[in-house]
């Protein structure tokens, strides 16, 4: 698995909110496991390459949406020793931080 944080910025923009609900209108038809936070949306798919299709495809959905210049984050958790699910590394971290 592959767990990559992406942030896509129309600039200039005062309200991102309308575009970010466009970015998960498009990760819910393509089946993609997403959490979406505060600041970012981190997806989970099979393959770096998956991955780099579909921040390309939200970020040129950004430009189909009327933004002029587009600025996209990207950061990737890739381990090929074994598979780590997003929820794994939330569940591991609160784990350790309650004490258990």
């Amino acid at each position: 698995m592959v767990i990559v944080e992406f942030v896509v910025v129309p600039l200039g923009e005062k309200s991102l909110s309308r575009y970010v609900a466009e970015v998960v209108k498009f990760l819910d038809r393509r089946g993609v496991k997403y959490q979406l936070t505060p600041m970012s949306t981190i997806i989970e798919v099979s393959t770096l390459k998956e991955a780099f299709e579909i921040i390309g495809e939200a970020h040129e959905l950004m430009f189909k949406l009327g933004a002029e210049r587009v600025s996209t984050t990207v950061r990737v958790d890739d381990r090929r020793d074994r598979q780590v699910h997003m929820e794994d590394k939330v569940k591991s971290v609160l784990e350790k931080a309650r004490g258990g």
